[in-house]
């Protein structure tokens, strides 16, 4: 049985019938997966019913405790022999459904992944609603300095991991020099291109734009010696961090509008219901 505190049937049930937006997010949509290596992410933010927003209501865990409601979660290898412990692989899906609430106090603060679904491709979009079609045509409302700051922090941690070999490296560099983890950097990579876009346009570009999408397949596929990937790295980070300081951006997302959408959205929601 799966004892994950946000699997539970209670969590399932809530975030379908209020989930609002919906779609993948990860290698596939950023235009980095390789066929038959990557699993399919999705995330996605739902409404709660008024017990939960204004009372006291909880939701009961696969072990039996009453917790409140923030989150699902469905990881298909989870079904696997080693349960909670079996890391997702190609093939798998993965899906977390966020409270809006909490979904939007990531999305102020500028969590690189939670933002994307406000960027994906409409091809890319599971589901929507009224609410998530408003959401997605004001994305630029979530453009702010404080969220090129966390690319630039998640760039940083994918690289250290990189630089430290803190995986197993999965590629070496076709010239025969020294392995490295082609997915770290990948990563690391792909999160400066888009903070710098995200910086000087006030959106990400999904998938990531030619010529660099070609590039980033390349290292993906352990083309590059590793340290060329390195340079790049480096390259990036100082455009990145250089670029934070100069954006004609706010400081901070537009949380006035964030906080009126979720009253209006959940007070529509609970109307419906």
């Amino acid at each position: 049985m799966i004892r994950h505190p946000h699997a539970g049937e209670d969590a399932r049930r809530l975030a379908e019938a209020g989930t609002v937006l919906l779609t993948q997010v990860g290698s596939g949509v950023h235009g980095t997966a390789i066929d038959g290596q990557d699993d399919r992410d999705e995330l996605g933010l739902c409404l709660e019913p008024v017990e939960f927003v204004t009372g006291l209501a909880r939701v009961r865990t696969p072990g039996g405790r009453e917790i409140a409601f923030e989150q699902y979660e469905l990881h298909t290898a989870w079904s696997r022999s080693r349960g909670l412990a079996e890391p997702s692989g190609p093939g798998d899906l993965d899906v977390v459904v966020y409270s809006a609430r909490k979904w939007a106090r990531l999305a102020v603060a500028g969590n690189p992944t939670v933002l994307l679904p406000l960027w994906v491709p409409d091809t890319e979009v599971v589901r929507v609603t009224a609410a998530g079609r408003e959401l997605r045509a004001q994305a630029e409302r979530f453009a702010s300095r404080t969220a090129g700051r966390r690319f630039l922090g998640y760039l940083r941690s994918q690289r250290d991991a990189f630089a430290a070999r803190r995986t197993r490296a999965r590629a070496a560099s076709r010239d025969g020099g020294a392995a490295y983890d082609a997915k770290r950097a990948t990563h690391a990579l792909r999160l400066g291109l888009q903070g710098l876009e995200l910086l000087r346009s006030g959106r990400v570009t999904l998938p990531v734009p030619a010529p660099e999408l070609a590039e980033l397949r390349q290292v993906r596929r352990g083309e590059w010696d590793r340290r060329h990937v390195e340079a790049w790295i480096a390259e990036l980070e100082a455009d990145l961090a250089a670029a934070v300081e100069v954006a004609d951006l706010p400081e901070q997302a537009d949380r006035a509008w964030v906080d009126a959408w979720l009253t209006r959205s959940h007070q529509e929601f609970w109307a419906a219901r």
